[in-house]
């Protein structure tokens, strides 16, 4: 569903109250939109802060080790610990009346996982699944290189073969991020998770 963006001035967003001390996950694979619907996402509300889950990975100086397809222990145990990290920080922003949209990806049994670790209700959940096509389109377009080891069609796969059906799931292969934005707001209640 499409949303005229000019629908919702971008100073009065109706749901602002709803979204008061609240978590918000933006995920979805690599070059799926993010970062920009997640920064979109915190500049319409009052007051909000982008909680980027992958500044936990790059803080980590000497012994990172990446996450491949082939994952080892030690690779799990810090995706882990990132996630954490980001929970923790979501939940600190939400208690002291911030809004925390979060944006990591987050797919197959850990996005579960990454439901409960977070204490703040309400919480809402926005996966961006783009199509394959239009992920790829996106990732030639961008200055950063998000693939290598990792296939587009392999984490589209994770994606929509391995991650559990929660929250709000958005195609926006033909949305621009502001359409996006807009749709999150006006299906808010759809996004809405409860604890398990």
């Amino acid at each position: 569903m499409l949303i005229d963006s000019d629908a919702v001035p971008e100073r009065e967003v109706p749901v602002a109250k709803e979204l008061d001390s609240a978590v918000v996950l933006v995920t979805g694979v690599m070059a799926a939109g993010k970062s920009t619907v997640a920064d979109l996402l915190a500049r319409r509300l009052p007051r909000a802060a982008h909680v980027r889950g992958d500044i936990f990975r790059r803080m980590v100086v000497s012994g990172r080790e990446e996450l491949l397809p082939e994952e080892t222990a030690e690779a799990r145990a810090q995706l882990e610990l990132r996630y954490r990290l980001s929970a923790l920080v979501a939940d600190e922003y939400a208690r002291h009346g911030w809004t925390a949209i979060v944006q990591d990806i987050i797919l197959g049994a850990d996005l579960s996982q990454y439901v409960t670790s977070v204490r703040t209700r309400p919480f809402y959940v926005v996966v961006l699944a783009p199509s394959t096509t239009a992920v790829k389109s996106r990732e030639a377009g961008r200055r950063k290189t998000g693939y290598g080891v990792w296939t587009v069609d392999a984490l589209d796969q994770s994606l929509r073969g391995e991650t559990p059906r929660i929250g709000l799931w958005l195609d926006t292969s033909e949305q621009t991020p502001e359409q996006t934005v807009a749709t999150i707001l006006e299906n808010l209640p759809t996004a809405r998770v409860e604890m398990h």
